[in-house]
């Protein structure tokens, strides 16, 4: 008599990361508070940002609306479908023990975090490229001029707010207080990396400063994408700059992040 031992199942590293991204996509659609936030405030922001831009502070910038507004829709959507959600959704899954879960299985850390990101981050993939392809005839503008460097930006820009927000994450104790320590980041990046107002109508120092802020590069590549008039020093000025807030946030992450409650 012979006996057969059937093979042991074995999975890949794409395979837990779609099982993973697919369950948290369900738990996503099912919180219609992240969900609003995510899908809708990206799209309504921009038309306030329209109201309070004048044309003089344009003409000084050298902007149309158009170049204005586009760079500040995707920013938006980087700061909210991306950011803020995840900010959410890192501390609820940390507070109701799924991430202490996920950990005894073959999950790694890396693909814990990436996994419950990924949902986020296609949204934010795909308002960008909508924005892209529908406000650029609407608001008059011509096709992008360097669009690799508005790839690149939004790209950057991703994986920054992934970054960052599990840092957030980290310092927040519960999901209501996450919200709240989610605000700086937000209205910093809102009013000082260029997506309410240009750098070029502040003084000199303080653009200076403005620059080195962690969206600031990202505004500044997408911007320069479509206007296709930034200059190869500028450009490698804003990947150095966006690299490394990225290593930051990733050293910040492994050193601090938690994965069972805070007490």
């Amino acid at each position: 008599m012979s006996t057969t031992t059937a093979p042991a199942r074995t999975t890949t590293p794409a395979g837990r990361l779609g099982s993973l991204a697919r369950a948290e996509l369900t738990l996503l659609t099912r919180n219609k508070g992240v969900l609003v936030t995510a899908l809708v405030v990206p799209l309504i922001l921009p038309f306030s940002v329209q109201a309070s831009v004048k044309g003089d502070v344009l003409d000084k910038a050298g902007l149309s609306m158009g170049q204005m507004l586009l760079p500040a829709a995707i920013g938006f959507s980087l700061l909210f479908a991306v950011y803020s959600a995840l900010v959410n959704i890192y501390v609820v899954r940390r507070e109701e023990l799924v991430f202490k879960r996920l950990r005894t299985g073959e999950l790694r850390d890396l693909e814990i975090l990436a996994g419950a990101a990924l949902p986020s981050v296609l949204i934010g993939i795909a308002q960008s490229v909508v924005v892209g392809a529908v406000a650029t005839p609407l608001l008059g503008l011509a096709a992008p001029k360097a669009v690799h460097l508005a790839v690149l930006g939004v790209l950057l820009g991703l994986v920054l707010c992934v970054a960052i927000a599990a840092v957030t994450a980290a310092l927040s104790r519960t999901a209501e207080g996450a919200q709240v320590m989610a605000l700086p980041f937000v209205f910093v990046s809102m009013i000082g990396s260029g997506m309410v107002m240009p750098f070029e109508i502040f003084p000199d120092k303080l653009a200076n400063v403005l620059e080195l802020l962690p969206l600031s590069p990202v505004m500044t590549l997408v911007r320069g994408g479509w206007t296709g008039t930034l200059s190869a020093g500028d450009t490698l000025s804003a990947l150095v700059v966006a690299v490394a807030w990225i290593v930051v946030a990733v050293f910040a992450v492994r050193r601090w992040f938690r994965w069972e409650p805070r007490r």
